[in-house]
């Protein structure tokens, strides 16, 4: 048998065409506007803020940042690796926005309710889940006073539960001369519920009366304490609300204070404060309130 002249023999094997082009130089010239727009849709969604709003800007931006990217990937046959990881979290991210937006759909209160967010907590701080929580402690209820009806009477009603106007006008007196009017988003009883502790009871001091049909918001004392003692950090917003609250009404009082002849008296000077309650009868700063609608010049 002859043996193969190997030599003379041509054994060279073509390459196969390779199905993508290889990828073997930097390219000169910058991305596409998609890819720079993706870089953009992810640089503002993380500067967002917290909370559910924040949250949802989040990452609605960055779904939008990654789906931009993915159409980059796409379109360049030398990003496969790119495109499947841009995808990826294109979807995550989408699951979480659809997620956040559901949950933020689910903590949506009544009108009343939100305005009260809007006026008394909001400018705190408070998020809409913890908010949630001080509505659920009332049991989400609105109660309502008819005109002329009285909210508590003066050594009578009992001292159970912190309340809240939400519409409407409440006239304070007391021994039947007029203190001051309670208005929308102002506590009714606070100076009663900042001063008794919590095992302690009492009764109003003073008659809370309807000068027109309104509604307002009621917390038990035992449900309200029980709230405190589960998040601290509610219970130290209902101290900030209440104490002002309180500041308010003293100051209006402070308005409605004059002495005998007839000058306004400031309520927040010590001799007043701390003077006795005989030598105060007997005083000539003794505070005399004006008959409602009269002025004194």
């Amino acid at each position: 048998m002859k043996p193969l002249d190997l030599e003379n023999m041509n054994l060279t094997v073509k390459a196969a065409a390779a199905a993508y082009p290889l990828c073997e130089e930097w390219r000169d010239t910058s991305e596409g506007s998609v890819f720079h727009l993706a870089n953009m849709f992810l640089f503002f969604g993380f500067m967002g803020g917290s909370g559910f709003h924040g949250l949802l800007y989040l990452f609605t931006c960055v779904t939008l940042g990654f789906f931009c990217s993915t159409l980059w990937a796409w379109s360049d046959y030398c990003t496969t690796d790119s495109f499947l990881w841009s995808f990826a979290l294109f979807g995550v991210c989408l699951g979480q926005a659809l997620h956040v937006a559901y949950r933020l759909r689910s903590v949506s209160f009544d009108k009343e309710f939100q305005e009260l967010h809007n006026c008394m907590f909001k400018k705190l701080g408070v998020s809409l889940t913890h908010f949630g929580k001080i509505v659920a402690c009332c049991d989400g209820q609105v109660h309502t006073i008819e005109r002329d009806h009285c909210f508590a009477i003066e050594g009578i009603t009992a001292i159970d539960k912190l309340s809240v106007l939400l519409s409407g006008r409440i006239r304070v007196t007391v021994n039947g001369e007029f203190l001051h009017y309670i208005y929308p988003f102002q506590f009714l009883d606070s100076p009663e519920w900042d001063s008794l502790r919590p095992s302690e009871e009492g009764v109003f001091q003073v008659t809370l009366c309807a000068d027109n049909p309104c509604r307002y918001v009621g917390w038990r004392r035992k449900k309200l304490y029980l709230l405190f003692a589960e998040h601290r950090y509610i219970a130290k917003i209902f101290a900030l609300v209440v104490r002002n609250d309180i500041a308010e009404k003293l100051y209006s009082l402070n308005d409605k204070a004059f002495d005998k002849s007839g000058h306004r008296y400031d309520l927040r000077l010590p001799s007043y404060c701390h003077m006795p309650g005989t030598d105060l009868e007997k005083a000539d700063v003794f505070l005399q309130v004006p008959v409602q609608g009269a002025r004194t010049a």
